[in-house]
């Protein structure tokens, strides 16, 4: 694999408004914004969404301000249009119960960012992929790690602040490295993490330490999850994953010859190396099973390989 190839649709990775960062902190344009019929409302809990199904399309459901039931809200973004686009964390039955008929007899169901966002079109995607990691972090940050005081929500909902002590506090975000990982004789590496199905493979991954580079990283979880060193690190692209706040960061990291896999024992069950005609078949056979194509792992070894591949085995 070279630098110069490149990732397919990364499904998570789209955006189709402007995020509208100016308008985060200022509270006359929010409450003008808001007050505006036109506005969208999307209802977002526990990463899912109401999203609408009709003719192999998936969109998703907005309410207006006015029918929007209370929650923490925050901005999402403007269109070309100038239509504002705002979250409100707030569990979904208030909006519509699960399996509603819509008027022009679509399903409209709650549904995850994992089962939906390749379904998506560029706006839905990018607003429900910004709308699950924001609500997430509401959901899980609700005070201060200072002095423990409840916080309270800034009025774009991009922050909050500590009304003890005054300090302000934003989303966080955790990179992590997913690296393919090639030999002289370009087969890839693929493993089986212990908590997965006995045919499911995928790339390496890990989470970026502390004061750490992405190009350490990479060479740091190869060799802990294989024993394998690598030396070339190339990097390939990346794709948010909010589930809960992790931005993946894609590399290519070219192995030393003549080096034997020796894999960690405690979260690494099994790894092998694959020529393309080798992992084709095992997948044609269903002996293994890839990643969902809403992953990057899945966009990486396409990537590679040159062209789309069968999922492979099916699980119960």
């Amino acid at each position: 694999m070279t630098g110069q190839q490149q990732l397919g649709r990364l499904a998570l990775a789209r955006e189709g408004v402007d995020r509208a960062t100016g308008h985060r902190s200022d509270p006359a344009w929010l409450a003008a914004a808001w007050a505006d019929p036109d506005t969208r409302v999307l209802v977002i809990n526990g990463g899912m969404a109401l999203v609408r199904f009709a003719e192999g399309r998936a969109e998703l459901e907005f309410v207006s301000p006015a029918a929007a039931p209370p929650g923490v809200r925050f901005l999402l973004g403007v269109d070309p249009a100038g239509i504002a686009y705002f979250g409100v964390d707030t569990p979904l039955d208030q909006v519509a119960p699960d399996g509603s008929r819509a008027p022009d007899g679509a399903s409209v169901r709650a549904a995850s960012l994992r089962q939906v966002g390749a379904l998506l079109g560029d706006r839905d995607a990018g607003l429900l992929t910004n709308a699950v990691a924001l609500a997430n972090w509401h959901d899980t940050h609700t005070h201060c790690p200072i002095c423990g005081t409840a916080t309270t929500v800034n009025p774009g909902g991009h922050s909050t602040t500590c009304p003890n002590d005054g300090t302000e506090h934003f989303p966080r975000t955790d990179p992590a490295v997913i690296m393919l990982v090639t030999d002289p004789a370009d087969r890839c590496l693929l493993a089986r993490n212990r908590a997965w199905p006995e045919r499911r493979v995928s790339i390496l991954a890990g989470f970026v330490d502390p004061g750490e580079s992405a190009e350490h990283a990479v060479t740091r979880e190869v060799h802990e999850e294989t024993g394998i060193t690598v030396g070339r690190v190339t990097y390939l692209g990346s794709q948010p994953w909010p589930m809960p706040r992790s931005l993946m960061l894609g590399f290519h990291a070219l192995a030393e010859g003549g080096q034997r896999i020796q894999v960690d024992a405690d979260e690494i069950g099994e790894a092998h190396w694959y020529s393309r005609d080798e992992l084709l078949a095992a997948l044609t056979g269903r002996q293994l099973a890839l990643p969902p194509p809403i992953s990057i792992a899945r966009q990486i070894i396409e990537a590679w390989y040159g062209g789309e591949l069968p999922d492979g085995a099916t699980f119960e």
